[in-house]
Protein backbone atom coordinates (compact mmCIF):
# COMPACT_ATOMS: atom_id res chain seq x y z
CA UNK A 1 0.00 0.00 0.00
CA UNK A 2 1.14 3.51 -0.79
CA UNK A 3 0.59 6.81 0.95
CA UNK A 4 -2.96 8.18 0.76
CA UNK A 5 -3.81 11.71 -0.40
CA UNK A 6 -7.01 13.64 0.22
CA UNK A 7 -7.30 15.40 -3.13
CA UNK A 8 -6.95 14.84 -6.86
CA UNK A 9 -6.75 18.10 -8.80
CA UNK A 10 -8.01 18.13 -12.38
CA UNK A 11 -7.13 20.26 -15.40
CA UNK A 12 -8.47 19.41 -18.87
CA UNK A 13 -9.65 20.82 -22.17
CA UNK A 14 -12.88 18.79 -22.00
CA UNK A 15 -15.20 21.74 -21.41
CA UNK A 16 -18.43 21.50 -19.43
CA UNK A 17 -21.00 20.96 -22.19
CA UNK A 18 -20.48 17.21 -22.47
CA UNK A 19 -20.15 14.53 -19.84
CA UNK A 20 -16.39 13.98 -20.16
CA UNK A 21 -15.23 15.91 -17.08
CA UNK A 22 -17.97 14.34 -15.00
CA UNK A 23 -17.04 10.83 -16.12
CA UNK A 24 -13.40 11.41 -15.14
CA UNK A 25 -14.55 12.48 -11.67
CA UNK A 26 -16.84 9.44 -11.44
CA UNK A 27 -13.94 7.09 -12.18
CA UNK A 28 -11.90 8.72 -9.41
CA UNK A 29 -14.79 8.57 -6.97
CA UNK A 30 -15.40 4.90 -7.67
CA UNK A 31 -11.79 3.99 -6.92
CA UNK A 32 -11.09 6.47 -4.13
CA UNK A 33 -14.35 7.53 -2.45
CA UNK A 34 -12.46 9.44 0.26
CA UNK A 35 -10.82 11.74 -2.30
CA UNK A 36 -12.05 15.27 -2.98
CA UNK A 37 -11.61 16.34 -6.59
CA UNK A 38 -10.54 19.92 -7.25
CA UNK A 39 -11.58 21.33 -10.62
CA UNK A 40 -8.75 23.69 -11.54
CA UNK A 41 -10.34 24.17 -14.95
CA UNK A 42 -11.87 22.16 -17.76
CA UNK A 43 -11.94 25.15 -20.10
CA UNK A 44 -8.46 25.06 -21.62
CA UNK A 45 -8.83 25.65 -25.36
CA UNK A 46 -8.95 22.29 -27.16
CA UNK A 47 -5.47 20.78 -27.60
CA UNK A 48 -3.72 23.97 -26.36
CA UNK A 49 -0.88 22.34 -24.42
CA UNK A 50 0.87 25.66 -23.85
CA UNK A 51 -2.24 27.15 -22.22
CA UNK A 52 -2.52 24.08 -20.00
CA UNK A 53 1.11 24.45 -18.93
CA UNK A 54 0.58 28.12 -18.10
CA UNK A 55 -2.58 27.44 -16.11
CA UNK A 56 -0.82 24.80 -14.02
CA UNK A 57 2.06 27.18 -13.32
CA UNK A 58 -0.30 29.92 -12.16
CA UNK A 59 -2.10 27.74 -9.63
CA UNK A 60 0.51 25.22 -8.47
CA UNK A 61 1.45 27.17 -5.34
CA UNK A 62 -2.13 26.71 -4.08
CA UNK A 63 -2.41 22.97 -4.77
CA UNK A 64 -1.66 20.68 -1.82
CA UNK A 65 1.02 18.06 -2.31
CA UNK A 66 -0.55 14.99 -3.85
CA UNK A 67 -2.00 14.05 -7.22
CA UNK A 68 -2.76 16.29 -10.21
CA UNK A 69 -4.33 14.83 -13.34
CA UNK A 70 -3.88 17.14 -16.32
CA UNK A 71 -5.15 16.13 -19.76
CA UNK A 72 -4.63 18.41 -22.75
CA UNK A 73 -3.71 15.74 -25.22
CA UNK A 74 -3.68 16.36 -28.99
CA UNK A 75 -1.58 13.18 -29.37
CA UNK A 76 -4.05 10.86 -27.62
CA UNK A 77 -3.77 7.32 -28.98
CA UNK A 78 -0.32 7.90 -30.49
CA UNK A 79 3.10 6.81 -29.28
CA UNK A 80 3.56 9.81 -26.95
CA UNK A 81 4.36 8.63 -23.45
CA UNK A 82 1.92 8.50 -20.54
CA UNK A 83 3.79 9.34 -17.36
CA UNK A 84 3.61 10.24 -13.70
CA UNK A 85 6.04 13.03 -12.89
CA UNK A 86 7.13 13.26 -9.27
CA UNK A 87 8.40 16.72 -8.33
CA UNK A 88 10.67 17.63 -5.43
CA UNK A 89 7.68 19.36 -3.79
CA UNK A 90 5.83 16.07 -3.33
CA UNK A 91 3.36 16.50 -6.20
CA UNK A 92 2.52 13.72 -8.66
CA UNK A 93 1.49 14.91 -12.13
CA UNK A 94 -0.40 12.30 -14.16
CA UNK A 95 -0.92 12.68 -17.90
CA UNK A 96 0.74 12.75 -21.31
CA UNK A 97 4.39 13.76 -21.64
CA UNK A 98 3.75 16.44 -24.25
CA UNK A 99 4.95 19.68 -22.68
CA UNK A 100 2.12 20.17 -20.18
CA UNK A 101 4.61 19.90 -17.30
CA UNK A 102 7.16 22.39 -18.68
CA UNK A 103 6.70 25.22 -16.21
CA UNK A 104 5.77 23.29 -13.06
CA UNK A 105 8.80 21.05 -13.55
CA UNK A 106 11.04 24.10 -13.76
CA UNK A 107 9.47 25.65 -10.67
CA UNK A 108 9.21 22.55 -8.47
CA UNK A 109 12.10 20.43 -9.74
CA UNK A 110 11.96 16.92 -11.18
CA UNK A 111 12.47 14.13 -8.64
CA UNK A 112 11.54 11.17 -10.85
CA UNK A 113 9.60 10.20 -13.98
CA UNK A 114 7.81 6.88 -14.48
CA UNK A 115 6.07 5.67 -17.61
CA UNK A 116 2.63 4.26 -16.90
CA UNK A 117 2.53 0.51 -17.50
CA UNK A 118 -0.80 0.33 -19.32
CA UNK A 119 -0.89 -3.45 -19.13
CA UNK A 120 -1.30 -3.15 -15.37
CA UNK A 121 -2.53 0.39 -14.77
CA UNK A 122 -5.54 0.78 -17.01
CA UNK A 123 -9.26 0.65 -16.31
CA UNK A 124 -10.60 -2.85 -16.90
CA UNK A 125 -12.46 -3.26 -20.17
CA UNK A 126 -10.95 -0.13 -21.78
CA UNK A 127 -8.28 -1.88 -23.84
CA UNK A 128 -10.01 -1.07 -27.13
CA UNK A 129 -10.44 2.61 -26.27
CA UNK A 130 -7.81 4.87 -27.83
CA UNK A 131 -9.19 8.38 -27.44
CA UNK A 132 -10.22 8.80 -23.79
CA UNK A 133 -7.03 8.21 -21.84
CA UNK A 134 -8.16 10.84 -19.35
CA UNK A 135 -10.81 8.40 -18.19
CA UNK A 136 -9.18 5.04 -18.87
CA UNK A 137 -5.59 5.68 -17.78
CA UNK A 138 -4.94 9.04 -16.11
CA UNK A 139 -7.96 9.28 -13.80
CA UNK A 140 -7.57 5.57 -13.03
CA UNK A 141 -3.88 5.87 -12.13
CA UNK A 142 -4.36 9.15 -10.28
CA UNK A 143 -7.13 7.69 -8.14
CA UNK A 144 -5.13 4.54 -7.37
CA UNK A 145 -2.14 6.63 -6.33
CA UNK A 146 -4.27 8.93 -4.17
CA UNK A 147 -6.01 5.98 -2.52
CA UNK A 148 -2.74 4.19 -1.76
CA UNK A 149 -3.81 1.16 -3.79
CA UNK A 150 -0.54 1.47 -5.69
CA UNK A 151 2.77 3.02 -4.79
CA UNK A 152 4.65 5.33 -7.11
CA UNK A 153 7.05 2.47 -7.88
CA UNK A 154 4.09 0.39 -9.13
CA UNK A 155 3.12 2.98 -11.74
CA UNK A 156 5.63 1.60 -14.22
CA UNK A 157 9.29 1.70 -15.26
CA UNK A 158 11.56 4.53 -14.19
CA UNK A 159 12.60 6.84 -17.04
CA UNK A 160 15.36 9.39 -17.36
CA UNK A 161 14.52 12.35 -15.08
CA UNK A 162 13.54 14.62 -17.92
CA UNK A 163 10.33 15.50 -19.71
CA UNK A 164 9.17 17.00 -22.99
CA UNK A 165 9.50 20.78 -22.65
CA UNK A 166 7.88 23.52 -24.69
CA UNK A 167 10.28 26.15 -26.02
CA UNK A 168 9.73 29.70 -24.84
CA UNK A 169 11.65 32.96 -24.48
CA UNK A 170 12.78 33.51 -20.92
CA UNK A 171 12.52 36.91 -19.29
CA UNK A 172 15.60 39.06 -18.74
CA UNK A 173 16.59 42.34 -17.12
CA UNK A 174 19.62 44.45 -18.06
CA UNK A 175 20.42 48.16 -18.08
CA UNK A 176 17.05 49.13 -16.67
CA UNK A 177 15.19 47.29 -19.47
CA UNK A 178 12.90 44.33 -18.85
CA UNK A 179 12.21 41.87 -21.66
CA UNK A 180 9.74 39.00 -21.73
CA UNK A 181 6.84 37.49 -23.59
CA UNK A 182 3.07 37.71 -23.27
CA UNK A 183 2.03 34.07 -22.98
CA UNK A 184 -1.63 34.82 -22.33
CA UNK A 185 -4.28 37.52 -22.40
CA UNK A 186 -6.80 37.56 -19.56
CA UNK A 187 -9.84 38.40 -21.69
CA UNK A 188 -12.19 38.16 -18.71
CA UNK A 189 -10.69 41.21 -17.00
CA UNK A 190 -8.62 42.69 -19.79
CA UNK A 191 -5.20 41.95 -18.27
CA UNK A 192 -2.04 41.34 -20.25
CA UNK A 193 0.08 38.70 -18.48
CA UNK A 194 3.82 38.55 -19.07
CA UNK A 195 6.38 35.99 -17.98
CA UNK A 196 8.51 38.67 -16.27
CA UNK A 197 9.01 37.76 -12.58
CA UNK A 198 8.19 40.48 -10.08
CA UNK A 199 11.74 40.12 -8.76
CA UNK A 200 13.05 41.38 -12.08
CA UNK A 201 10.71 44.36 -11.96
CA UNK A 202 11.71 45.23 -8.39
CA UNK A 203 15.34 45.39 -9.46
CA UNK A 204 14.29 48.72 -10.98
CA UNK A 205 13.30 49.87 -7.46
CA UNK A 206 9.90 51.20 -8.55
CA UNK A 207 7.62 53.33 -6.38
CA UNK A 208 3.87 53.54 -6.80
CA UNK A 209 3.07 56.29 -9.26
CA UNK A 210 6.26 55.84 -11.27
CA UNK A 211 5.68 55.62 -15.00
CA UNK A 212 7.24 53.15 -17.39
CA UNK A 213 7.39 52.95 -21.17
CA UNK A 214 5.88 49.69 -22.39
CA UNK A 215 6.55 48.45 -25.92
CA UNK A 216 4.91 45.34 -27.38
CA UNK A 217 6.15 43.68 -30.55
CA UNK A 218 4.24 41.23 -32.72
CA UNK A 219 5.96 39.32 -35.53
CA UNK A 220 8.96 41.61 -35.17
CA UNK A 221 6.95 44.81 -35.58
CA UNK A 222 6.03 47.32 -32.91
CA UNK A 223 2.35 46.82 -32.12
CA UNK A 224 1.98 49.07 -29.07
CA UNK A 225 3.91 51.77 -27.24
CA UNK A 226 2.62 53.62 -24.20
CA UNK A 227 3.53 55.11 -20.84
CA UNK A 228 1.91 53.17 -18.00
CA UNK A 229 1.89 54.04 -14.27
CA UNK A 230 2.85 51.54 -11.60
CA UNK A 231 -0.20 51.20 -9.35
CA UNK A 232 -1.65 48.72 -6.84
CA UNK A 233 -4.82 47.85 -8.68
CA UNK A 234 -6.74 48.39 -11.89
Amino acid sequence: MGRRYDTVSLLTDYGLVDEFAGVVKAVIRDIAPHVQTIDLTHQIAPFDVRAGSLALARCISYIPSGVIVAVVDPGVGTERASIVLQTKSGHYFVGPDNGTWTLVAEELGVAAVRRIDEKVNRRAGSEKSYTFHGRDIYAFVGARLASGKITYEQVGPLLEPKIVSLPYERASVAGGVLKGTIPQIDFHYGNVWTNIPDGFFHELKPAYGDKFTVVIFHDGKEAYRGVIPYVRTF
